[in-house]
């Protein structure tokens, strides 16, 4: 990891990302805390042609994005051309629908439909990666939904981009959920969990209770291009938590 593959997930500032003035102070303003990239995600309806115009004039690579799964399977060629326009590799899906969660049924069925949109991907040279949460780690007959998606697709087709707060939400130690896709993850969501009145929180990095220290080490080995930091929701200013997670990771260059 250094300053270069650090990038901010505009889902983090989408309130602030809803029109093309909005979306050009934003990007500005990531730009200036020291983030040179971006992954587009809960933007506003802006032309891929502005997104792409904005990104440039504040210095912003575009490295992934998650797309809603219609839109790779009823507007392919339309999704295919903006990542070839924003020069964006990884095509992301940030989670399978709701019928595929409660059975191994479902998961095997959207590993086959993963599976089909990784293939047609990949004949565009990009890659798909699924986003996971806690659910995918609900166990069915022994292996969880995570499994099937692991054993059941082509390594070579379908990529993941974990999300190590609902890695570890979902009773799994992140480090460990991340050696098991070596070779399958060009693009990890770096997130914090902190606990507050007795609840668990989204945290900036490493004001929360992860390992972060062994985290960044086990995507250094299994080489991770994109460290995307993310933070659902923000007990302040999503810019100030931004800043201090950019500030935090600083010590793991």
């Amino acid at each position: 990891m250094n300053i270069s593959n650090i990038a901010v997930q505009l889902y983090t500032l989408r309130e602030y990302c809803k029109t093309e003035a909005d979306l050009e102070q934003t990007l500005k303003k990531v730009a200036n805390i020291g983030y040179q990239a971006i992954q587009v995600s809960g933007i506003g309806p802006i032309a891929p042609e502005k997104v792409k115009e904005l990104a440039d004039a504040a210095g912003l690579r575009i490295c992934a994005t998650h797309v809603s799964l219609d839109a790779l399977l009823q507007d392919f060629d339309q999704t295919v051309q903006k990542h070839k326009l924003w020069n964006c590799r990884y095509v992301g899906l940030g989670s399978l629908p709701d019928e595929n969660r409660t059975s191994a049924e479902g998961y095997t069925s959207f590993a086959r439909i993963a599976g089909e949109i990784g293939q047609r991907l990949k004949e565009h040279d990009l890659q798909f990666i699924y986003h996971n949460h806690q659910f995918e780690y609900q166990k069915f007959e022994g292996r969880t939904g995570m499994d099937i998606l692991q054993q059941e697709t082509d390594p070579a087709v379908v990529g993941f981009e974990l999300d190590t707060y609902w890695v570890h939400v979902g009773g799994v130690n992140p480090v460990d959920a991340i050696h098991q896709v070596k070779g399958r993850m060009g693009v990890v969501h770096l997130k914090d969990l902190e606990i507050v009145n007795y609840e668990q929180v989204f945290a900036e990095i490493g004001e929360g209770n992860l390992n972060f220290k062994a985290i960044i080490e086990a995507c250094r080995e299994i080489g991770v291009e994109w460290y995307v930091v993310e933070q659902d929701e923000c007990r302040r200013d999503p810019f100030e938590s931004l800043s201090i997670s950019f500030r935090n990771l600083q010590q793991f260059l």
